[in-house]
């Protein structure tokens, strides 16, 4: 039989699960795949969408949810959970936090390869290596990434106002219809860029969640992925800390290593951890050929929302818009450095600025866009930030 505790911790967290609203990931998901994985930063909703499927599903009777810390796991194994789970009649398996459990691969497969019947789905910390894990379970599960809410959702989720997403060539064609159900956008963008990006925005100690946060991803996920000891992960503490005062930058790993007080060998390394944990995002250009594989040519922290708490909820205007729009158009598009501009995203490249930005330094470029902080309207190749927010 399953334990009664798992059945009890399962029904209290589906009776606190709103089901009003859904976050972009829920529909791209294949649900009826036999395994996969979600993975993204602390604290964006994947496991509120684990349990709004379960909570909707046909299969609901014959399901499970778990936490990979449960107290059950400590002295049960997860295959041993599901050979029980199967042999009452289970069909579908969700395991939350999987990056908390020791030999979760190594399980994932076992159960993968001896129960065809039965689905899996599981989160974790971005910071997981998939690809690279013991039991290689990039052929058998794939990952789906999950990132925080769009200025989109943000208007859903807080203010109940429903907009469909548009493409980037919707964007610029100027064909985001919104004025009919908000007349002012830019009252709901600013709100947005202090606290939106994270669906607990509305809680009064939302910095102080931040914080936790931040510190929960790199001295647990971070250092139990890397292997790190405290004193390391105290040192990628204050890297963050001084990213966030001059972010955006062009990464000095001999400055940056100074600052801190480790090897400059280590700086790409710990970059890399802060950029997977969803710290912090690395702007790269096109040489790579490949996506994500071009030289690193600026770093930013991750979203306008933490940008926000670690400047102590003064950041700079200029960087934080730049913030906004990168953190937004990654998540559809593959956006790059610019070498006369900002940003260069397909044919398209972006220079970002206030209501009084020039199209000077672009005025050459082809498909050169203006993107304008303070503004409601565009007009020809000038559009409003706020707008990219609505593309996913």
């Amino acid at each position: 039989m399953i334990d009664n505790s798992l059945i009890a911790y399962q029904n209290e967290q589906l009776r606190k699960t709103p089901t009003s609203f859904r976050r972009y990931m829920y529909d791209r998901i294949k649900w009826n795949g036999r395994m996969f994985g979600l993975v993204g930063p602390r604290g964006v909703g994947k496991s509120t969408i684990l349990l709004q499927h379960l909570a909707q599903s046909p299969d609901r009777e014959r399901s499970l949810y778990v936490s990979a810390d449960s107290m059950y796991l400590a002295t049960h194994t997860l295959v041993e959970l599901a050979d029980t789970f199967v042999k009452y009649g289970g069909v579908r398996l969700y395991i939350d936090e999987v990056h908390k459990y020791k030999n979760w691969s190594r399980e994932l497969k076992q159960i993968y390869d001896t129960h065809e019947t039965l689905k899996v789905v599981f989160t974790g910390s971005s910071i997981l290596d998939i690809i690279d894990g013991e039991a290689d379970l990039s052929r058998r599960a794939p990952i789906y990434h999950m990132q925080g809410l769009s200025f989109r959702e943000y208007l859903a989720l807080f203010h109940h106002i429903n907009l469909p997403a548009y493409s980037l060539e919707q964007i610029l064609a100027h064909e985001t219809k919104v004025y009919n159900q908000m007349e002012h956008p830019l009252m709901y963008f600013k709100q947005y860029l202090q606290n939106g990006y994270y669906p607990f925005g509305n809680e009064p100690d939302f910095a102080l969640l931040i914080e936790q946060i931040v510190r929960q991803t790199i001295e647990s996920d971070i250092a139990q992925y890397a292997d790190l000891k405290a004193s390391t992960a105290r040192k990628l503490i204050q890297l963050l800390g001084v990213i966030s005062g001059i972010a955006p930058m062009k990464p000095n790993a001999e400055s940056l290593s100074q600052e801190v007080g480790v090897s400059k060998n280590n700086i790409s390394d710990y970059l890399v951890y802060l950029e997977k944990a969803g710290m912090i995002g690395q702007l790269r250009d096109n040489t790579g050929g490949l996506r994500g594989l071009g030289k690193v040519e600026k770093v930013y922290i991750d979203n306008p929302s933490l940008m926000t708490v670690l400047a102590y909820g003064k950041p700079d205007t200029g960087n934080l818009r730049e913030t906004f729009f990168y953190n937004q158009m990654r998540v559809n598009n593959d956006v790059l450095s610019s070498r006369v501009s900002d940003f260069t995203v397909g044919e398209y490249t972006f220079e970002i600025g206030g209501r009084k930005k020039g199209n000077k330094q672009i005025e050459d470029v082809p498909n050169g866009i203006v993107v304008k902080d303070d503004i409601e309207y565009g007009f020809l190749n000038v559009v409003p930030l706020w707008a990219f927010g609505l593309n996913y």
